[in-house]
């Protein structure tokens, strides 16, 4: 019986070669969209999830009072780990983690890499294995380094780097400790190589300064540790330790650090657990739109099955022989387009990952993996054929044999709540890509508050900085540049801030964050910001401007400073004198509002040079030029360089990637909906032939026709629009809420969205309207 059905299966796929193909790839389609969406959470949510001891492991914050609000975050003094692992048993390890960036020289090899200092804890902490090493003693040497087999195989080829030297800059020598497996691509860590952290008190960069949150603190707490005893020990650590009387600490979970990273008022609200959530629905929508398709079609041909199961029913066959046959069917048409959806999956893979830089990849290896895929599979077809089997099952053989077991066109059927719910999923993710993409213009044509065209930044490396003067003159005498300055962050990245000031005014108590910038001369000329009063600080013009500030508008408003040029600014007992106030720039987020900022001229660090090349001659040419300078005084380094331009545009690049991931689902809903309207127009044209042969037997015109079969059709739409509106404004308001520079969500854009969904579905349903119109009626009344 069972190869009887396979038989009739296998038949009706091939005598119905047009409705198989859009019945099959609409569920391929969706399947494989619903896949790639699970891939990607189940990523997101096994980050960081590999480590041994994770359930011990916390990462330290602080919290205080700034500006009427609660801050939390997650940068901490140096001294905080030793101090933790010293004053508190219930601490077992601790460990500091900071961003390092050496060249690295083995033979002729020079390697720019990125790696972290960390304690000799880190691999007690971490279980990130080791191909070779000891991990007890991997960083307890001031001179030992563990390295990935990544850097190994750059700097060794396929020599043992174990015991090897390479040199670090140009004054260090170290020795290879340890090989560290390649790091997995779902881990928060990002290194190459780990060095003690007794080597920052070598080069005298390890302060004991509370007040100096600058690093990251991973604290192992011991079995039966909770979380709440040990953040009411710890909680007035830096109150005790120092003259610091404002600021809490506590430690945060690791289950935590990815999904619900953050903080509002000093309370964790979520983070990316939301996207999360979002993207699993619009996976569970996508595969509950294909089935809906899936169920439309099959329901739309049932004139076809109808005898087909009167007949079995006269021949003595149960219901659920019949529903059993037809779930059967959709199963194996499943099962066809589960195997389609494998192959789209890997195509689209790398385009995907490129998308989301991500490393995502089909475990062909893995037995779970086929088992979870055949029970997706078997799940879509159970889905997809439950309706149409029950529908299909349910017809009365002496109703079906006599040809009179249709339904009147009610006013509401299940194929129409069904065609409903796809087009409201279809036109929420229209409204969400309009707005999504209308709020990255809205940042990107803000105005940025200085001058990028030509301007370059190059960062500080070996001997730069102490060749920065001589560069800086042969730039400018080679023609190359027009101006130069050094800063000690780039124009668009702030490096540093600080709520360490005073000023004539100040309220008793309050704490204002400031951005800090610091800039030597001819930074206005440089960069191109406007000065709004007084001039640009001038170390040559102005010997005393090591004890000047310029301040932008935000924060002279923010002082209570109508004319701010000439007041007296304190920081750290040192005495400043505000010689300038400059029109605001973006130096953060353009999403953000715009903070209140403090640039300081020579006196303190710098760590970039910015510079403006000149116009007259070529990009390339330009920067050939100054290569050359560079490596004349810095040979060891290669030259680098980021154009200001470039670098501002990649803080649009979560916003854009979110806009694109949501245009792309958004056109594959609207696909595989059509798809189902299809089907509807195709079973409403078939339930209506014999009206329309009589209505053109009275005059009736092809475009009158074809108008009265589409009205159903729009009917569907307008109700689709009316369900999806007020769901897409609150989720796209929920979304803008967390920006500070946002839009305000017009009724154009609902307009838009609802033109481009009707223009849609009438050129879908329009063929099988037009189809039908122009049918010859003397077809279609033949048997009256």
């Amino acid at each position: 019986m069972i190869k009887n059905y396979f038989k009739i299966a296998w038949r009706n796929l091939l005598k119905n070669k047009g409705f198989t193909f859009i019945n099959i790839a609409g569920l391929a389609v969706g399947m494989a969209s619903a896949a790639i969406i699970l891939f990607w959470i189940q990523d997101e949510v096994t980050f960081d999830r590999f480590f041994d001891k994770q359930d011990r492991l916390y990462l330290t914050y602080n919290r205080s009072k700034v500006e009427k609000e609660i801050w939390a975050w997650q940068t901490t003094p140096k001294i905080m780990a030793p101090t933790m692992k010293a004053a508190y048993p219930e601490v077992e390890d601790a460990t500091r983690i900071n961003d390092a960036n050496y060249l690295f020289t083995v033979g002729n090899k020079h390697l720019n890499v990125h790696g972290y200092h960390a304690d000799p804890g880190f691999f007690n902490m971490f279980s990130f294995p080791l191909v070779k090493g000891n991990p007890k003693t991997a960083l307890s040497s001031t001179s030992g380094i563990a390295i990935t087999e990544k850097l190994a195989v750059k700097l060794f080829g396929n020599e043992d780097p174990m015991g090897k030297i390479i040199r670090i800059d140009s004054n260090a020598h170290f020795k290879v400790t340890a090989l560290i497996k390649d790091l997995p691509a779902n881990t928060r860590f990002k290194f190459e190589y780990l060095m003690p952290w007794s080597y920052l008190k070598t080069i005298g960069q390890d302060d004991q300064w509370w007040g100096n949150n600058s690093v990251k603190t991973y604290v192992l707490v011991k079995p039966n540790v909770t979380e709440a005893a040990i953040n009411a020990k710890i909680k007035n650590i830096t109150r005790s330790h120092s003259d610091v009387k404002d600021i809490d600490v506590f430690l945060y979970p690791a289950n935590k650090w990815h999904l619900y990273s953050k903080f509002e008022n000093g309370v964790n609200t979520g983070g990316l657990i939301s996207t999360v959530r979002i993207f699993a629905v619009i996976a569970a929508f996508i595969l509950l739109i294909a089935c809906i398709n899936f169920m439309n079609l099959s329901t739309a041909r049932s004139e076809k099955r109808a005898k087909e199961v009167g007949i079995r029913k006269v021949a003595g066959a149960p219901k659920q022989l019949l529903v059993a046959q037809f779930i059967g069917e959709s199963v194996f048409i499943s099962f066809i387009a589960g195997v389609l959806a494998i192959i789209i999956v890997q195509l689209s893979l790398s385009s995907f990952n490129e998308l989301t830089s991500k490393e995502l990849h089909i475990p062909y290896d893995n037995v779970a993996f086929w088992l979870i895929s055949l029970g997706f599979i078997l799940f879509t077809g159970l889905v997809a054929g439950s309706y149409p089997a029950f529908f299909l099952s349910s017809f009365k053989p002496v109703s079906v044999l006599k040809g009179t077991y249709k339904a009147a066109n009610a006013l509401v059927t299940p194929r129409k709540v069904l065609v409903v719910t796809q087009f409201t999923f279809a036109i929420i993710l229209i409204i969400c890509t309009i707005v999504i993409r209308k709020q990255i213009q809205h940042a990107n044509d803000r105005e940025v508050g200085y001058k990028s065209d030509k301007l370059v930044f190059t960062v500080f490396t070996g001997d730069v900085s102490k060749h920065y003067q001589i560069i800086r003159n042969e730039m400018m005498s080679s023609g190359a540049v027009t101006s130069v300055t050094k800063t000690s962050a780039p124009i668009t990245q702030g490096w540093s801030d600080s709520w360490g000031f005073d000023w004539r005014g100040k309220a008793p108590g309050s704490k204002i964050d400031f951005d800090v910038f610091n800039v030597d001369g001819d930074f206005a000329k440089t960069v191109g910001v406007k000065i709004i009063a007084g001039r640009d600080i001038d170390p040559k013009s102005y010997p005393t401007d090591s004890s000047a500030i310029m301040v932008n508008e935000s924060a002279a408003k923010a002082m209570g400073f109508k004319n701010p040029v000439g007041e007296i600014v304190k920081r750290d007992e040192r005495t400043l004198t505000i010689v300038g106030e400059i029109k605001d720039f973006i130096l953060g987020s353009p999403y953000e509002k715009q903070k209140p900022m403090i640039i300081q001229g020579p006196g303190w660090w710098f760590s970039v040079i910015h510079y403006r090349l000149n116009s007259a001659h070529s990009t390339e040419a330009n920067l050939k030029t100054i290569e050359q300078i560079f490596k004349k005084y810095n040979p060891d380094y290669p030259f680098d360089y980021n154009f200001v331009d470039e670098d501002y545009s990649t803080k649009f690049k979560s916003e854009q990637r979110i806009g694109t991931l949501a245009s792309l689902f958004a056109g594959l809903t609207i696909f595989i909906s059509c798809l189902g309207l299809f089907g509807l127009a195709t079973y409403m044209a078939q339930n209506r032939i014999k009206e329309v042969g009589v209505r053109k037997v009275l005059g009736a015109s092809v475009t009158r026709i074809t108008a009265l079969l589409s009205r159903d059709f729009l009917a569907l739409v307008i109700i689709s629009f009316l369900i999806a509106t007020p769901i897409a404004w609150y989720t796209m308001s929920e979304w803008l809420s967390s920006y500070d520079y946002r839009i305000t969500i017009g009724i154009e854009t609902f307009i838009a969205a609802g033109l481009i969904t009707i223009f849609i579905a009438l050129a879908t349903v329009s063929f099988q309207a037009i189809r039908a119109a122009i049918a010859n009626p003397v077809k279609s009344l033949r048997s009256e």
